[in-house]
């Protein structure tokens, strides 16, 4: 009973959050521009971004172009090749409770290299079309990331990806890897929702009452054998409010609610995630959980003012075990940052997400780039009746040298608890991160 009653409480608060949300759209209507703080006509700036094409939350075409040779331009379709390049270094410092839970060495490795292939079809309709290609540093093998068509739908007010796609769950997990201002994206985010999926979303944009909508119907007969399908089939709904979109001012205010529906791949589920290190092991872990359905919400809510950020995320899992158990397990972040070089992180309106740090002056032009500092908490209980995954938490003060819009360099500190193993270990991460993109 007390299960049941838990996964009453956590569908009451995600009733509630839709209900907020449209009243919200409602207000966001009635109220004047200016009661919301918003400008009338927002443009495509530096801060503000009204753009869409498939692949968006990938790495996109920097603000400098460096070369042309990668862009053609043909009859059919224009073409543009890019790159992404990642390698993360790690070091730790553990104390003998720690040392029990798991004994971690030093590690300078590939985070992942990827090839990227964009373009847009000469049709009366918008098409565009994405392909990328990526090397797993982890498993040592290539395989194809962010890959369709979108189709751009005024009539539904919104475009249709095929393919290969992220689920659109949740702004930070839109975003490609290189742009997020974190270390990783938080332990919860990662154990809970696929990086990718393979079937069929809907992106709507409604301008007036500055509302997104993203619909997302995936499926793993393509995918199979894919880390990331690890579920049969799934369904992502996510609504954000934009109540403050002002140009002039700098400011953006991103509210969100996201929910997930899934069937677990061979009637099994088993929810993991490492410590913000990419090369470290899975710190949470529930192991193998029998269980034909899984369902999940989160919450989510940014605002940046210039040069400043503002934010956090928090998630629900409810797993369905075949042995009538019904566990919950929760977790997410909270977030701060500041770019004292005067810089604003861009905001993609039609995609509800943010996008890269680009310098105002480079390093190469003579320039400081741009400095963004950050401080993150991630807090995360994977434990419920019998299953065991741990709780934990960790504290990273954190700074990214943008030194041009195709590189960038991170540090990061992070002390942590984990509780599990029945017992209470604290580590310390010592990180560097080099990042290219084109």
């Amino acid at each position: 009973m007390g299960h049941l009653r838990s996964v009453k409480q956590s569908a009451g608060r995600f009733t509630f959050s839709l209900a907020v949300f449209g009243m919200s759209a409602v207000l966001a209507t009635a109220l004047p521009g200016a009661a919301r703080g918003e400008d009338a006509a927002p443009a495509v700036s530096s801060s503000l971004d009204t753009t869409s094409a498939a692949g968006d939350g990938d790495a996109q075409e920097p603000k400098r172009k460096l070369v042309k040779w990668n862009e053609y331009d043909g009859p059919i379709t224009s073409l543009r090749l890019g790159y992404g390049l990642g390698i993360d270094y790690v070091g730790y410092s553990q104390d003998d409770e720690a040392k029990q839970q798991f004994r971690l060495t030093p590690q300078l490795g590939l985070r992942d290299f990827r090839l990227l292939l964009k373009g847009k079809f000469k049709t009366k309709r918008p098409i565009t079309w994405s392909v990328g290609y990526m090397y797993d540093g982890a498993e040592e093998e290539w395989h194809f990331r962010q890959t369709g068509i979108q189709v751009e739908v005024p009539e539904v007010s919104g475009r249709f990806f095929v393919g290969r796609t992220k689920e659109g769950y949740s702004a930070v997990k839109v975003m490609t890897g290189y742009y997020i201002w974190n270390v990783e994206r938080s332990q919860a985010l990662d154990a809970f929702v696929p990086i990718l999926g393979d079937g069929v979303k809907y992106m709507g944009y409604f301008k007036k009452p500055r509302i997104y909508v993203n619909l997302g119907f995936y499926g793993d007969a393509w995918s199979e054998d894919e880390k990331f399908a690890i579920y049969d089939h799934q369904f992502t709904p996510r609504l954000v409010w934009q109540p403050i979109l002002s140009e002039s001012g700098n400011r953006v205010l991103h509210l969100g609610v996201m929910g997930r529906d899934a069937k677990p791949d061979n009637d099994a589920i088993r929810v993991k995630s490492k410590p913000g290190a990419f090369h470290a092991p899975n710190f949470l872990d529930t192991g193998s959980i029998p269980a034909d359905k899984v369902t999940g919400e989160g919450i989510e809510a940014w605002y940046r003012s210039g040069p400043w950020m503002v934010g956090s995320e928090y998630n629900w899992e409810h797993v369905s075990a075949l042995n009538g158990d019904h566990p919950t397990f929760r977790g997410g972040n909270a977030s701060v940052t500041w770019i004292p070089t005067g810089e604003t992180r861009p905001y993609n309106v039609k995609g509800a997400y943010f996008d890269a740090v680009s310098p105002n002056k480079s390093v190469f032009e003579g320039g400081p780039g741009a400095v963004e500092l950050i401080l993150d908490m991630t807090f995360n209980d994977f434990d419920d009746g019998s299953d065991r995954g741990g709780k934990f938490w960790r504290l990273t003060p954190m700074a990214y040298w943008h030194m041009a819009d195709v590189l960038h360099l991170g540090f990061a500190y992070g002390y942590s608890k984990l509780d599990r193993f029945g017992v209470k270990g604290t580590t310390q991460f010592f990180q560097f991160r080099f990042l290219t993109y084109y």
